[in-house]
Parts: C-alpha cells; sequence; structure tokens
C-alpha cells in the first residue's frame, strides 16, 4: 500500500474545546523540512543518553513527576478542555497515571532491562557462557490519540527514556495543546538538547516523515484501518511497530454476581471518558436469572448522571465527545440497532443547553449479534445489554469479535471467574472491575487480533523499547570446537553420542554418550 506524501504546511493548528466551542489556542505546524534536523538532533543526543546509567535515567523521571504533581490541576484543566472529559476525569485517569509512570518505570527499569546471565544449556556448551542485554532502539516514534491525549503517550514516552531511546511524539490533531503539555512536563525533566521533539502535522504525514527518516520503531494507538495502514508501510523498511487500534470489550455477569457493584462498573467503564476508552465497556451479557434486575439498576444509575460542559466544581459527571465525527458515528450506529428492534432504556440527563459534541449515557436493550452495535467500536457512552443462559453461551458471544483487548467477569467467585477467563480472548480480563489496568504500570496493555500487536506498559513495554544483544564468550578458552576442522571420524562419533545427550533412551544411555562424548571433545578443543 502506497501512501501519498505531501510537504507539511506552515500554517497553525487551532485548539478548539469540543464541550463549548471556544478557541483554547492554536500551534504552527511543524515544517517538514525540518524533521531531518530533528532526526539528526535526536540521534547525537539518544548517543549521549545512552551512556547514563538507570539511576541517572531516573533522577530525570523524578523531576518530571515533581512537575506533574506540582500543576495536576492545570494539567487536568488543559486536557478537560482540550478532550471535553471532566476536570475529575482527567485528573483520575490521565494526571495521575503520568505521575505513577515516571515513579515506576524510573524505580524498575534496571531490573528489567539488567543484562541476563544464562549459563550452558547443554554438556556441549559446557565453556560457553552467555548474556543477554537489552539496548536501546535509538529514535523511536509515538504517534498517539485524542481520547486520552495525555496519559497514552506519555507512558510510552517514559518508558522510551528509561530504555535509552530519543523520542519523536505527534499527537492527534484534535489535542494540540495536550501535546505542548508534555513538551512543558519534558522540559522540567532537563533533558539532554534534541533528546526529544515535538512534531505537529497531520498523522499522515508526520508517519510518513517517520519512515523516511529512519525512525528505529514507530508505536501507534489508533483505529484498525489507520494501524493497518502503518503497518503495511513499515513493511517496506522493515521498521518494527507496536500499534494498539481499540477494543470491543465485554462484560460478562453471572448469575452469582453482586449486581450493585457490576451495575456501578458497567456505569463506570462504558461511560467515563464519554465512552471513548479502548478498553471501555462495549457490550454486557447478563446472566438470564438476574438480567431484569441488572437492567433496573443500570437504568436508575444511567438516569442519574448528569452530562454537560465541564468545570472545577464536579457538577457535571460526564464531558463532551472530542470531535463532531466520532459523535455522528454514534448516533448513526445507535439509529441503526433501533431501526432494527434495539430499545433505548434510559438516558443520562442534560446539565444546561448543550451546544457542544454531547451524547448522552445510554442504556439499549434487545440487542442481538447481527447489529453493528454489538459488532464495531462504539467508542461513545452506549451500553447494549443481552442475557445468556449458560456460561457456554456467554464465552461464545464474548469470543464473537475481531478485537479482543479486554474483557471481565463479574461473580462472588474468585475462583470460577478465573477458570472462565481461561476461554476468553483478551488482553487483559478483569475479574469483578473493568477499564482499570492501563492506570497500572506494571502490567502489560494490548490485545490480540484487530487490537493489534505488541504491548506497551508493564516490563513487556520496557522491553518493546529494546532489541535484545546476545553476547556469548567461552570461559574454558578451548583452541577449538567439537565441530571444528579437521572433520576426522573421532568427531563425527563424537556428534553422534551427543544426540543421545540431547534425547537418551534411558539414564544408562545418556551416561554411557556422556563417557563417549567428553573424551573427544577434550581431545578435540584443548590438544
Amino acid at each position: 500500500m502506497e501512501m501519498v506524501k505531501q510537504d507539511i504546511p506552515t500554517l497553525e493548528l487551532t485548539a478548539t474545546n469540543p464541550a463549548n466551542g471556544q478557541t483554547l489556542g492554536s500551534l504552527p505546524y511543524t515544517p517538514s523540512h525540518q524533521i531531518p534536523e530533528m532526526f539528526s538532533q535526536a540521534r547525537k543526543a539518544q548517543a549521549v543518553w545512552a551512556e547514563k546509567s538507570f539511576a541517572e535515567r531516573r533522577q530525570h523521571m523524578k523531576k518530571m513527576g515533581n512537575y506533574i504533581r506540582d500543576n495536576a490541576d492545570e494539567l487536568a484543566r488543559i486536557v478537560s478542555d482540550s478532550n471535553g472529559k471532566t476536570r475529575m476525569d482527567a485528573l483520575a485517569t490521565e494526571v495521575l497515571p503520568c505521575l505513577m509512570a515516571c515513579d515506576w518505570y524510573g524505580k524498575n527499569a534496571a531490573s528489567v532491562l539488567k543484562p541476563e546471565y544464562r549459563g550452558p544449556s547443554s554438556l556441549l556448551w559446557i565453556g560457553k557462557r552467555s548474556e543477554i542485554r537489552h539496548d536501546p532502539l535509538g529514535v523511536v516514534g509515538i504517534v498517539s490519540p485524542w481520547n486520552y491525549p495525555l496519559s497514552i503517550p506519555f507512558g510510552e514516552v517514559v518508558m522510551g527514556l528509561m530504555a535509552g531511546n530519543a523520542i519523536i511524539l505527534k499527537v492527534a490533531a484534535a489535542t494540540p495543546l495536550v501535546g505542548k503539555a508534555i513538551e512543558d512536563i519534558v522540559a522540567a525533566a532537563e533533558l539532554p538538547d534534541g533528546l526529544f521533539h515535538h512534531i505537529v502535522g497531520s498523522g499522515g504525514q508526520v508517519s510518513s516523515a517517520m519512515f523516511d527518516n529512519g525512525i528505529n520503531k514507530l508505536f501507534f494507538t489508533g483505529s484498525v484501518p489507520t494501524g493497518k495502514q502503518i503497518m503495511a508501510q513499515a513493511a517496506a523498511t522493515l521498521t518494527p511497530v507496536s500499534l494498539e487500534l481499540g477494543g470491543k470489550d465485554p462484560m460478562i455477569v453471572l448469575d452469582d454476581a453482586d449486581l450493585e457493584r457490576a451495575a456501578n462498573g458497567a456505569a463506570w467503564a462504558g461511560y467515563q471518558n464519554a465512552g471513548q476508552s479502548c478498553g471501555g465497556v462495549e457490550r454486557v451479557y447478563v446472566h438470564e436469572s438476574v438480567y431484569h434486575r441488572f437492567v433496573e439498576l443500570m437504568a436508575e444509575k444511567t438516569k442519574a448522571l448528569r452530562h454537560g460542559v465541564p468545570d472545577d466544581k464536579c457538577s457535571v459527571d460526564i464531558g463532551s465527545m472530542t470531535t463532531a465525527k466520532q459523535r455522528q458515528f454514534v448516533e448513526g450506529q445507535l439509529a441503526d440497532a433501533v431501526r432494527d428492534g434495539a430499545k433505548i432504556v434510559a438516558q443520562s440527563q442534560a446539565v444546561s443547553d448543550q451546544e457542544g459534541e454531547f451524547h448522552p449515557a445510554t442504556l439499549v436493550t434487545d440487542v442481538h449479534h447481527d447489529m453493528s452495535l454489538m459488532r464495531e467500536e462504539t467508542f461513545g457512552p452506549v451500553i447494549p445489554v443481552m442475557s445468556f443462559k449458560t456460561e457456554d453461551e456467554a464465552v461464545a458471544l464474548a469470543n464473537d469479535c475481531t478485537m479482543a483487548l479486554t474483557a471481565s467477569i463479574w461473580t462472588r467467585n474468585t475462583k470460577r471467574g478465573k477458570k472462565l477467563a481461561d476461554r476468553i480472548n483478551g488482553g487483559v480480563v478483569a475479574i469483578n472491575d473493568h477499564l482499570y489496568t492501563h492506570g497500572m504500570s506494571d502490567l502489560p496493555w494490548g490485545g490480540p487480533g484487530e487490537s493489534g500487536i505488541g504491548r506497551t506498559h508493564g516490563p513487556e513495554g520496557l522491553l518493546e523499547m529494546t532489541h535484545s544483544k546476545v553476547v556469548n564468550w567461552d570461559w574454558l578458552k578451548a583452541k577449538r570446537n567439537l565441530w571444528w576442522y579437521p572433520q576426522d571420524e573421532a568427531s563425527n562419533n563424537a556428534i553422534h553420542n551427543a544426540l543421545h545427550l540431547v534425547a537418551p533412551r534411558s539414564p544408562v544411555d545418556f551416561v554411557r554418550a556422556s563417557l563417549r562424548v567428553m573424551p573427544a571433545m577434550i581431545r578435540k578443543m584443548y590438544f
């Protein structure tokens, strides 16, 4: 697949508050002719940065963490105004996780990425010693979305820096001022000049520029179609990519579930951030014996929610959606479901007049799997609920999807929940909770299928920011290996006997093979 490359215009990108339409400010587009120099600076700075110890890098992360702590309210306001989510939502799901990322990666990168010693795996390698090293990739590209414009890219920035890389960041066009906020956080770290760059521009043009300038790996979070396009583009240069492409995440409520907790959890995980969470609840399956009670509880909680323009007084529970395009998609998908028989049971209440990109929190029943609402990612505040009879049916429904980012199981019996989790597709399967593990820096994030490839966060995320290098040496300082020249009958017999060291017919066979191989090895290797 060939992508059309265009020059990034030297214009300004204007940020607008989606909740009230007010202009927030603007940033100039990054001229395309400056990007090669950014890469050059990044490579020079990365060479310096890679020589620093983990303890030294950690001190820089602590400075970023201190800045986040001291400017938490302002950062939450910038995210809220840019994205439409409430101030508390921004503080809890974006600002706080960024601070925790600085802390966890700063403290744990050294132990995760330290060289790993490996001894010989066979008598044939008795003189060999090995070390697995996790070297920095070089310059890492990050292209991030608008739904979590601070916490998604910033966590990857911290992982990349602690692993010894330079960073080139591109945030979503809908939330450019959050990119400027990340610049300010990183500036507080006092990193080597040129180690971090923020590019302002369209996603396709910037990702093309990254590939053109030899990015060492690209981390992308966004839609499935765009992710596939990026992967195809990366194939031309065999550039590795990590793709997080969303989910259609199921929630299974078993007959023994705590329904009050389950309803509270569904409301949070389905409506939070106006439903714009790739790991949020997108479809709920409830055992038929508790279905009607669950729907009653969900209807009460949905009607009690207030949606409106965010403020500092927590006067609303749900803010606006971020883009008109996404709101229109949600409206269209819901309308299609209603035409096909779905029933809107409850919606949240508007606070004052609504002029922004608002969609009410909406509870829907009478749905089925022929509906787009149950098969395609909604990415909006709509929760469809279906009943099921057996666990087998619930598993089949939950797994009937091309994406598998997260899932949840609700039961009072943790053992039962864990057993059922074995059968559910997903990168994360939570029991009696949902939509929180992205904020846990110690756990990997990502999922199979069209949810993407690779992982971020946790030790796995740190390892994604490196490439493995094997350093191997001969401890016994032999003159030659058994299989080196000259080729002779003794060496050939020894190799034949080595087959019985690897796969002996019996313990006696193993001992007999050892007694034949070792003398031949010693003669060949040392005399």
